[in-house]
């Protein structure tokens, strides 16, 4: 095929589509906000975990003057999101991400760290304490349920995490850690 022919080929091809194109063109809407709002995150419930916000050093309670990670958690995604990232000075690296699901009125948490682990979180504020629950698989396959509670105290905040073998019956203590502001953003 020499090259005329081919640019004539291809000329065919473009005007014959092209009222298809315009159709299409002129069946399309541009979104409307008020029929199509964006969520909107700002209900109280949206800011219940916002005191877990903050540049913090991370501390033991049974160790209160041994510093064991840091982690910074801030407010993303239009307000939606709060992300953790957590830095343990032992290597070991998490994430989370939490989220208010107004369509099931729960607070969820997807926490993943750099040894592979996975926990999906969900659960609500009770008090002043948001209480998150998950299933819990160790390696050798015996399940569980763990217990996370964030409550705030003054300008710190304390976790405690709690496992159950008995379906929530009766509770162990895991950890229990303080965030204290990071001195540079106590200021």
């Amino acid at each position: 095929m020499n090259t005329v022919t081919f640019l004539a080929l291809i000329f065919a091809i473009l005007t014959a589509t092209a009222p298809r194109i315009e159709a299409i063109e002129a069946n399309k809407t541009t979104p409307n906000p008020a029929t199509n709002p964006t969520p909107s995150c700002t209900s109280p419930a949206h800011r219940q975990f916002d005191f877990f916000a903050g540049n913090w050093d991370t501390y033991d309670l049974n160790a209160p003057s041994k510093l064991i990670a840091r982690n910074h958690v801030t407010i993303t995604l239009n307000g939606c999101v709060i992300h953790e990232n957590y830095q343990q000075n032992d290597g070991l690296h998490g994430e989370s991400f939490s989220i208010y699901d107004a369509t099931r009125d729960t607070w969820h948490q997807t926490w993943v760290t750099n040894n592979g682990k996975l926990l999906q979180l969900d659960g609500r504020l009770v008090g002043n304490r948001m209480i998150l629950t998950a299933s819990d698989r160790a390696a050798d396959g015996t399940s569980s349920l763990l217990r996370g509670i964030w409550q705030p105290d003054g300008s710190t905040v304390r976790e405690t995490a709690q496992r159950s073998t008995d379906g929530g019956k009766t509770w162990t203590p895991v950890f229990d850690i303080v965030f204290r502001p990071h001195p540079q953003d106590s200021k």
